[in-house]
Formats: C-alpha cells, structure tokens, sequence
C-alpha cells in the first residue's frame, strides 16, 4: 500500500466549486439566523467570549500540536489534525445545544463569534502550527501553501456569508428565517452528497488507510471534548454554558477543512480522510452527548 502522504484522494474541479458554493450556503443559513444582539449578548458577559475564544482558538489548536507531537503519526495526518483544529465550531452545535438542554443564546453568540474571528485565526493557526512541526512543515513547503490565498478564501466562505446573512435579517426578519428553513437543510444535503460521490470514487483508498485515523479521531475527538470541560470548570460556568462550551469545543467546522484540504493540497490522503472521518465521528459523539444531557437536570 502507498503511504498516506503519497496518496491523493480524487475530486473533480466541477465537484469542489459545487463543494466551495454548498459550504458558502451552509454559512449563509447560519448567518441568517444571526444578529448584532448575538453579539451584545457576550459582550454583556465578557467572560463568556473569552473562555470560548480560549477554548476554541487558543488552547484546542495548542494541544492538538501538543497530541501530535506525543502521537507523532503520519505527516499528512498530522497536518489533517492541525486542520480540524484551527476551523470554527460546527455548524451543528447550535442544534445539539438546544439538544442537550444547553444555553442555545450562548451557542449561537459563540458561533456568530468564532466565524468572524475563524477569518483571521483559522489560517494564522494553521500556518502557525504546521510550520512549527517538522514533518507537516516539509509538507506545506511541498504545496508552496500562500497565506494570502487561504485567508481570501476563508474570507470567501465564512466572512462574506455572515455579512450577507446578517444584513438580509437586519431587513427582513421574516425572509431571513424562511431562507433560513429552506437554505440549512438544502445545503448540508447538497454538501453530503458530494462528500459522499467523493467516498464512492475513492472507495479503495478509504478502505485500505480507515483505520489509521479511526483511532486518531476519535481520540482527538475526545481531547476536544474533555479540554472543553475542563475550561468549563475552571472557570466555573454554571452548568448550562458548561454543556455549550463542550459542545461549541467538540463539534469543528470540518467541512471547511474539506474544502481547504481539496483546494491546497489536493485531496492529501491523511488530510482528507482524517477530515472526512472527523467529520462523521463528531455528530456520532455530539449526539450522544447532547441526548445524555437531555435526559439530565439543568
């Protein structure tokens, strides 16, 4: 078998533009739920921001370096942790905070927040750790990766669909709910189905590698989790921000990590499967969770 680092999984040109445009609506219906009081409400409680900026962009991609560097698995693998680590929280958490009987205002405040600093810091993160380890630096000067392109399109992805979403809602409340309704379902579905064709066609090279990441994954998973409720503790969050700031810490945006793993590295074998199983794993994980939870006092 070809090594991970070697092995590249095949996506055509025509399905990453349907990827980059199904990711950018996915965003988009996020965003329309958003709103500046989304905002105000952590500025009001300041130490909210600050835990969940810690939890997110600080500390998960510090001790992810820090998991890789113990772990010291294949580069491209490492790269593809590095990746899932520096993306904003998912675009599921608000659901499995409402869930999980969670404070569903935080979640929402808390991703309206992580995507308007994810512009800045998901490529700093990702440039910054991955140069910072040996193996996954060799791979970024292979790709000659240019800062300024991932910044644009991150910008591209996450940044102009919360300015848009947010504007349509500052009109029109009303539209901006029923394009919600109609844009969240459609677009994950669309976003799936291509994450699915792209499993179908590489059907071989999943089978052959799973299970070098199957443990990494659901490992990394669980230290996401774990840091989460350990930031939660000592800050001591009552018990709803608790199960949020887990939630919000445990569920990344891999699918913005898709879409930059297919367009800078050409679907790295690693970096892709780790992504795609993360991907899986987090909802398995985050329902299982949030239905604990549910079932729990506040």
């Amino acid at each position: 078998m070809q090594e991970l680092d070697t092995v590249n999984i095949n996506f055509s040109t025509n399905s990453l533009w349907v990827l980059n445009i199904a990711l950018a609506v996915v965003m988009l219906g996020v965003a329309l739920g958003i709103s500046t009081k989304d905002f105000k409400l952590l500025f009001k409680k300041p130490k909210l921001l600050l835990v969940g900026f810690l939890s997110q962009f600080i500390l998960l991609p510090f001790v992810t370096f820090l998991f890789v560097l113990v772990l010291n698995p294949q580069p491209s693998i490492a790269l593809g942790m590095i990746m899932v680590a520096a993306c904003p929280g998912g675009n599921i958490s608000n659901f499995m905070t409402h869930l999980a009987k969670g404070n569903t205002a935080m979640s929402v405040s808390l991703t309206a927040f992580a995507t308007f600093f994810a512009v800045f810091m998901t490529p700093f993160n990702f440039q910054f750790y991955g140069s910072l380890y040996q193996p996954t630096s060799s791979i970024l000067k292979d790709v000659a990766l240019n800062p300024f392109e991932l910044l644009k399109l991150v910008v591209l992805i996450l940044g102009v669909p919360l300015i848009l979403g947010m504007f349509i809602r500052h009109i029109n409340i009303k539209w901006a709910n029923i394009l919600s309704q109609i844009l969240k379902p459609l677009s994950i579905l669309i976003f799936g189905v291509i994450v699915c064709i792209a499993l179908f066609n590489n059907i071989d090279v999943f089978s052959d590698y799973i299970d070098r990441v199957l443990l990494i994954g659901i490992s990394h998973n669980v230290l996401a989790i774990l840091l989460g409720l350990g930031v939660a503790k000592l800050f001591r969050l009552p018990f709803k921000e608790e199960k949020t700031l887990v939630i919000e810490t445990g569920i990344q945006n891999s699918g913005l990590g898709l879409l930059l793993i297919f367009t800078f590295f050409d679907g790295l074998g690693g970096m892709a499967i780790l992504a795609a199983f993360w991907g899986i794993w987090h909802i398995v994980s985050g329902l299982l969770l949030a239905f604990y939870w549910s079932n729990k006092g506040n």
